[in-house]
């Protein structure tokens, strides 16, 4: 049996993948799969079958991690991920269009339990040292998926059709969930919170100013991080289009994998975040003078990519037992569902109004309100 707890933390990481990859799957296929229910006619509510997914993380997600902490992390995680595998299991078939719906919609709930219960079990696991260096790990799942569903998914598709890359999917969480089964030592509460006033749970939580000051600062890089990704596109150069845009998500994962684990050996993960956000904001202030340019599109993915690694490193650091942290998790999955929901239509509104200039106010007032939230709520703590 597996006992080395850094392989361990990589097959969580992996069940991290396996979640992201319940949105850059469809990502992939968007195109195919509209052709195929619509008959390639344009149809704005076929849009929900990728965002629906997010539906459940803004309702349920801290009532999320309120369920994992009471039932058991090792449990809910391995049942999230045989759920999403079954799950993807009759995505492959291609239903009617209602019930594909409605599967996306329960994959959600798969979705949440991962992104809840895996983060506080590789903190829970993780060497005190370590743990900043394993959470950074952890904020990279979400772009390294959609890097390998981008690199091995296309030739899969293209060779095997639509349903491969869901039978693929459906493999991959069978075999971590699996795995996990096996080695994943059992890691609990010794006195979780019970569920019951679930309204008063979530202002207990959102008034803690250690399990809700990640969350509010998440909620603020996510109004931006896909937001951005959409709209600051069709204002690149065409000659350097394709190349800045894939290399914006990459350089966050770069600099958080590098100076932001180097950072956090010598000051606090709050402190990383903010120095994040106030050089994003730097950046933001640049392109008043440079609209577009490819070279600040990178450095403003790369400025994020510190308040990326280290706002989920922030969790277990502010936060000691396990419950806290799951309700930490819970809240910031829900904040970040949140954020990437509302954050494209909020700048689109903007740039309708001020043309490129939306884009640069709409960014400065979200990175200084993440600034504000850790900083504020530093002080309760204090």
């Amino acid at each position: 049996m597996l006992r080395s707890s850094p392989l361990v933390v990589i097959l969580l990481w992996c069940a991290g993948l396996g979640a992201a990859a319940q949105f850059s799957k469809i990502s992939l296929v968007f195109a195919d799969l509209e052709a195929f229910y619509t008959g390639g006619r344009a149809s704005p509510l076929f849009g929900f079958i990728l965002s629906i997914i997010s539906f459940l993380g803004i309702v349920f997600g801290l009532t999320a991690g309120l369920i994992v902490a009471r039932v058991g992390f090792r449990k809910m995680l391995i049942a999230g991920l045989v759920l999403g595998a079954i799950i993807a299991l009759i995505e492959a078939t291609l239903p009617a269009l209602p019930i594909m719906m409605g599967l996306r919609l329960v994959e959600g709930a798969s979705h949440l339990i991962i992104t809840v219960a895996a983060p506080t079990l590789i903190a829970q696991i993780s060497a005190a040292r370590f743990v900043p260096l394993a959470m950074t790990l952890w904020s990279t799942f979400f772009g390294v998926a959609y890097a390998l569903t981008a690199w091995f998914g296309e030739p899969l598709v293209a060779a095997y059709g639509i349903p491969s890359i869901f039978y693929a999917h459906a493999i991959w969480m069978i075999a971590i969930a699996a795995i996990l089964w096996l080695v994943l030592p059992k890691v609990e509460d010794t006195n979780p919170a019970p569920i019951k006033n679930l309204l008063r749970q979530h202002v207990t939580v959102y008034t803690n100013p250690s399990t809700s000051a990640p969350a509010f600062a998440w909620l603020c890089y996510t109004l931006t991080f896909v937001s951005l990704l959409a709209v600051l596109p069709p204002f690149i150069d065409e000659s350097v289009r394709i190349l800045t845009v894939g290399l914006m998500p990459l350089a966050g994962i770069a600099t958080s994998m590098t100076l932001g684990v180097f950072l956090l050996r010598f000051v606090s993960s709050v402190t990383v975040v903010i120095v994040g956000f106030a050089s994003a904001a730097f950046v933001m202030i640049l392109f008043a003078f440079a609209p577009a340019n490819p070279i600040l599109c990178v450095a403003l993915f790369a400025t994020l990519g510190l308040v990326q690694g280290a706002n989920f490193a922030a969790i277990p650091a502010l936060n000691v037992s396990a419950t806290d942290r799951a309700h930490a998790n819970g809240a910031v999955a829900q904040m970040g569902n949140l954020g990437n929901t509302f954050g494209t239509p909020i700048v689109l509104g903007m740039i309708s109004v001020m043309g490129f200039s939306g884009i640069v106010v709409f960014a400065l007032i979200a990175y200084a309100l993440g600034i504000a939230a850790h900083v504020i709520l530093a002080r309760q703590r204090a």
